[in-house]
């Protein structure tokens, strides 16, 4: 069994794969003063939850955008799990080109969601993640991966307008009755929900100029299922997309070796 782990700034996403199959995922709130040993426990006690213990692991692969917390997930897994993971960074085979000025620049998880499109369903493409960041990337039909476009998130948009306008409360994102909202939290919803939709059809079109009319849109994160259901523009939605990127390039690394 592969455990794969994506470290991103809101959420740890964790799947757990019996060869193909993703047979368990689980989310995790990101706390960056957690200590390697209380990732050890929530590991372990999920991979117990799952009725597995660390000796049924054949690998783990790990992606990560926070870099203080990618070391204390290592140590955990080394001394939990009793496993070595495999951390995607320079070095590793990934079958995907990086034609971004700074290849260094770009984050494990958009790596792992274009190795995961190349092999799924195919380039050209544009790879449309709603996380903290809502981030648009550039697949090409030959594989490289080319850069994109990156704004807040819509929850952090919320957030934020939560945070810095007085009279506007927290919401749920959930769909308004109409667009034209007849009370405040209705105004927000409309505003972020059909806002983000109308982004996101602009973006895609705007990426289908460059890459061409054959272009494919994915989307993925934990938003993807609602923006979705607004549009016509997305090919297909792929929830767990970075993990399935994590089991391809660990897979594709052990061939190598």
């Amino acid at each position: 069994m592969l455990l794969t782990i994506d470290i991103g700034n809101t959420n740890l996403t964790i799947g757990l794969y019996e060869g193909e199959t993703l047979a368990w995922h689980w989310r995790l709130a990101t706390d960056h003063a957690r200590m390697p040993d209380e990732y050890g426990l929530q590991l372990l006690g999920l991979l117990t939850h799952a009725g597995h213990k660390p000796a049924d692991l054949t690998g783990i692969a790990t992606a990560s955008v926070v870099p203080n917390l990618t070391g204390r997930v290592t140590r955990a897994c080394n001394e939990y799990l009793k496993t070595d993971p495999l951390v995607v960074d320079a070095g590793v085979k990934t079958g995907i080109r990086i034609r971004y000025e700074d290849p260094k620049a770009v984050g494990a998880d958009r790596v792992c969601d274009a190795a995961a499109v190349m092999k799924l369903y195919g380039g050209p493409a544009c790879v449309v993640d709603f996380g903290t960041a809502t981030t648009f990337n550039a697949v090409t039909a030959e594989g490289d991966y080319l850069g994109g476009a990156i704004t807040a998130g819509v929850n952090l948009a919320a957030e934020a307008l939560f945070q810095r306008a007085a009279k506007l409360p927290r919401i749920d994102l959930q769909r308004p009755p109409s667009v034209i909202g007849r009370n405040t939290v209705h105004a927000m919803q409309s505003g972020l929900l059909f806002g983000y939709v109308s982004m996101v059809e602009g973006m895609v079109a705007r990426f289908r100029a460059e890459l061409g009319p054959q272009m494919k849109v994915i989307a993925t994160g934990g938003l993807a299922e609602v923006v979705a259901r607004e549009t016509e523009v997305i090919d297909h939605i792929a929830p767990w997309l970075t993990l399935d990127g994590l089991r391809i390039i660990w897979e594709m690394n052990q061939r190598e070796t």
